[in-house]
């Protein structure tokens, strides 16, 4: 449609709407089967449709998954020379993404929809007019969607099986008219770099890639801004970078799998608050006793998907099992992440909540603290994870131990080989040495999984190291149980 006016453009939307309308069937809005008429006769008023009673259709923001996989979508429909070129950008990357389409769009320039199919795209509903649907009764959001479905569905021969709105907000009138017209779900996103702002490419795809999580939506917009286009190079070597792959949102989804509630996972009440905390016996365990030559590696904290996944990927090299102190505020942004500790075959524990200095919490912040972190973890990994506390900084005094084990943690697992590699300052060369020269039979090595430290420089070589010197890996919750 380039050169076209925005006068006639309007005029002509005007023109497409009636055409539309007038194309579909009865049978495509209420259900049943149209009459066939001998001589065309009035057009009948539409009934309106009645608000759906039944359950709402699925919601997604992000799939639940370990695999290192995501999603990349678009909105909206640029001209056509902005969607040749973001065509073109996606093939030179061997990107295959997800384009939501606004009905009335694909009725204007259905040439665009069926050249985005014939490159191995999907095709999805951004309603009809991309209008806000909060301003809409329910009537209303049940035609922009269905409306849009069918347009595209007579124009590509794709019927769409995913809703998502202009904005990615939208009232709970949408999922209903979802459910009620069959479709698989109404989906948001949890990667949005905000491409209206007018950033350039590098900018967008440096966001993303700062975000880029398993199971992650990317949403940005074909209609906005031009630069997005030149952001597919950034987002592809970023997805390199980490080795995940860009699918389709079907595909993501079929993939994936369904988090349970809380309350429907063993052990989810496994910790609980208990103010009888005086009596309560802890043990703190720095290192087994043993004389075998065995240690357990743990890491605590959280970090990127970029820095976690390198992690998991070294020790799934050197065939190591880990013990993972999380803290649960990260865990909440990126339950896919701890998820992949668990499916990795490594032990998953609890490093608190907002990652305080326990003294400085009253026991009853502490618990409450600990007990929010045991139940962010166990949803986020959809099992109990192992009962074992560590405290931030390692400091915790009596009546806060006490308070822990009557939480349901009586074991606070501390360690004895810390080399500080959580300071930037100290090298890879200083986190070996450190590990090499501290540890001994039943050491708790102590390493940390956060941004922008030397800690995946050191952490092969300290593996081959400690190997070659006769240890083993042994899980910290294993070790202690021997």
């Amino acid at each position: 449609m380039n050169g076209i006016s925005t006068k006639s453009r309007a005029v002509l939307r005007s023109i497409l709407i009636v055409v539309v309308l007038s194309l579909l069937p009865a049978c495509s809005l209420f259900g049943g089967s149209a009459a066939t008429k001998e001589e065309p006769g009035p057009v009948e008023p539409a009934a309106k449709v009645e608000r759906f009673t039944g359950e709402k259709s699925r919601e997604i923001d992000f799939v639940y998954t370990a695999r290192k996989e995501l999603s990349l979508t678009f909105n909206g429909m640029g001209d056509k020379q902005t969607m040749q070129a973001l065509l073109n950008e996606l093939d030179t990357y061997n990107i295959k993404a997800t384009f939501f389409l606004p009905g009335m769009r694909v009725a204007e320039e259905p040439d665009i929809a069926k050249e985005i199919l014939a490159r191995g795209h999907e095709i999805e509903n951004n309603t009809l007019n991309a209008l806000d649907m909060s301003k809409l009764d329910y009537d209303g959001v049940y035609k922009e969607i269905h409306l849009a479905n069918d347009v595209i569905q007579r124009e590509t021969g794709v019927q769409p099986k995913y809703i998502r709105t202009r904005s990615g907000d939208y009232p709970e009138d949408v999922p209903l008219a979802a459910a009620h017209l069959g479709m698989k779900a109404v989906v948001s996103y949890n990667i949005n770099p905000k491409d209206r702002n007018m950033q350039g490419a590098k900018e967008l795809g440096e966001y993303i890639a700062r975000y880029m999580s398993r199971g992650g939506i990317i949403s940005l917009n074909t209609d906005i801004n031009p630069e997005v286009v030149g952001s597919v190079k950034y987002i592809a070597e970023a997805a390199g970078d980490i080795g995940y792959s860009l699918v389709t949102l079907d595909e993501l989804v079929n993939n994936g799998g369904v988090r349970k509630p809380l309350e429907q996972i063993p052990g989810y009440d496994a910790a609980k608050i208990n103010p009888d905390y005086k009596n309560s016996k802890y043990e703190l365990v720095y290192k087994a006793d043993t004389n075998r030559k065995e240690v357990a590696l743990t890491f605590d904290d959280f970090g990127s998907d970029k820095t976690v996944t390198k992690i998991l990927d070294i020790l799934e090299e050197h065939d190591v099992k880990a013990t993972f102190f999380l803290r649960a505020k990260g865990v909440e942004s990126n339950p896919n992440l701890a998820r992949a500790m668990v499916e990795g075959g490594h032990d998953v524990a609890n490093h608190s909540y907002s990652h305080p200095v326990v003294t400085t919490l009253t026991p009853e912040e502490l618990q409450e603290d600990v007990v929010k972190a045991h139940q962010v973890i166990t949803e986020a990994i959809q099992e109990q994870p192992v009962m074992l506390f560590r405290p931030p900084t390692g400091v915790v005094d009596d009546i806060r131990a006490k308070a822990l084990a009557a939480t349901g943690y009586p074991v606070i697992a501390m360690y004895d080989v810390t080399t500080l590699d959580w300071d930037v300052s100290n090298s890879a060369d200083d986190i070996v040495h450190g590990v090499m020269t501290k540890t001994e039979p039943g050491s708790v090595i102590l390493l940390h999984m956060l941004d922008d430290i030397h800690t995946i420089e050191a952490l092969p070589r300290v593996l081959e190291g400690l190997k070659e010197k006769g240890y083993t890996f042994v899980k910290m919750a294993d070790m202690i149980q021997e």
